[in-house]
């Protein structure tokens, strides 16, 4: 049973935003596998969610030009 209480707006949103983090992960050189991470360190986890922050902000002011 699962643990999570993360919940996607959009559901069918789940392959997009899994997609957008395998890519963030190969940018910053993090290596994920499909499924369980939990042997990822903190640094490792945490910048695959900065970059991933970074490329949310960066496309967002791309849009707003």
């Amino acid at each position: 049973m699962s643990r999570s209480n993360n919940k996607n707006v959009v559901p069918e949103a789940r392959a997009a935003l899994d997609k957008f983090k395998m890519e963030a992960a190969a940018e910053v050189g993090v290596n994920l596998k499909q499924g369980y991470n939990g042997d990822l360190t903190s640094r490792e986890a945490g910048s695959v969610g900065g970059q991933m922050v970074k490329t949310m902000i960066q496309r967002y002011e791309e849009n707003m030009k």
